[in-house]
């Protein structure tokens, strides 16, 4: 039995650690962006490693030695590995349907499948919807809000860079995680990597992010230090025919594109984040069942460089560069604004 002196020791050690975990990540949040803190939820994504865990399981990770220390690893680290995967669905909110499947592919623009069924990819709602639909007063199907893999935190950088993310080495990161052939996992590892690797379309300028400090880098880089941050506030209205509330243009300035970034399914936390020119941004209130939510929607108003096989296309009914495409910004999704001084 653990000493209770040994035990407060160690749980003194495990704030601390937490604690400079978080501060590292504000710093490096306050060197390079103007705003005065990250958001509560973004905040929460960083890396709960200390700087010794990191590199205690940095050198298994090149001693191929991680999957003996899977579990320690998985717990600490709070990814999702599927010694935990299972756990952590409890999660979920069990109101609601099993996750659509729709979500872990929607952020491709140009390559959609052909063989996706439009039954699938309208599960819950329309993914895809014109800005003329969403009026103050009009009613809405609001399709699956949801992050397949909300709990997820980031790794450190230093970390992250010894892990193989590619698809070449797929087998490789598979082996190094425990992740079974033919599962959900290997199912959105694939189209993680899929997404990740394409090529961007014409206009588009594209990056996945692995760790915080990519994602604040590929930021600062596009958009300068003064920006302004925007997410979808819950989940709440998945599922749901909704009221809409108020419609607030808060980006519209098409000559300054945002900054889109999409959480997507994977073992860490990893952001899909792109830019494209003529980007409208509202917040929408929308009235749940439970509550008022406050959501941000995302409009393309050039899609003259899209495929025409795009489901969005099968959906409205038009082809690319007739009309704008509109979607909502998933948990844990992000727009970056730049603030024009």
């Amino acid at each position: 039995m653990t000493h209770p002196i040994m035990l407060f020791g160690l749980l003194i050690v495990a704030y601390f650690c937490g604690l400079q975990v978080e501060n590292a990540f504000s710093k490096y949040w306050e060197e390079h962006i103007g705003l005065p803190h990250p958001p509560h939820w973004l905040a929460a994504k960083a890396s709960p490693l200390s700087l010794h865990q990191a590199a205690i399981f940095m050198k298994l990770i090149k001693e191929n030695e991680l999957a003996t220390h899977l579990g320690s690893f998985c717990k600490q680290a709070n990814v999702a590995c599927s010694t935990n995967a299972l756990m952590k669905k409890t999660t979920i909110n069990i109101t609601l349907p099993p996750l659509a499947q729709w979500n872990g592919v929607k952020e491709k623009y140009d390559d959609l499948p052909n063989e996706t069924p439009l039954s699938v990819a309208n599960q819950g709602g329309l993914p895809y919807f014109r800005e003329s639909m969403v009026k103050e007063g009009g009613i809405m199907l609001i399709p699956d809000l949801r992050d397949p893999i909300s709990y997820k935190s980031f790794l450190p950088q230093s970390l992250v860079s010894n892990i193989p993310f590619s698809f070449a080495r797929i087998k490789e990161l598979k082996k190094i995680f425990g992740v079974v052939d033919d599962s959900d996992m290997d199912e959105y590892i694939q189209n993680t990597l899929k997404i990740c690797e394409k090529s961007p379309i014409r206009g588009e300028q594209c990056t996945c992010a692995t760790s915080a400090e990519d994602l604040i880098d590929f930021v600062v880089e596009t958009l300068g230090h003064h920006v302004r941050i925007w997410s979808t506030e819950s989940v709440e209205g998945s599922y749901e025919n909704v009221t809409i509330g108020s419609v607030k243009l808060i980006h519209g300035n098409l000559s300054e594109p945002p900054v889109l970034c999409h959480s997507m399914p994977f073992l860490f936390q990893v952001y899909y984040c792109h830019v494209f020119h003529k980007v409208k941004v509202y917040a929408v209130d929308i009235l749940t069942r439970k509550k008022l939510n406050h959501v941000i929607m995302a409009c393309h108003v050039d899609t003259s460089t899209w495929n025409p096989n795009n489901i969005a296309f099968k959906q409205l009914g038009f082809g690319p560069g007739i009309i704008e495409v509109c979607h909502w910004i998933n948990e844990n999704g992000m727009v970056w604004t730049k603030i024009l001084t």
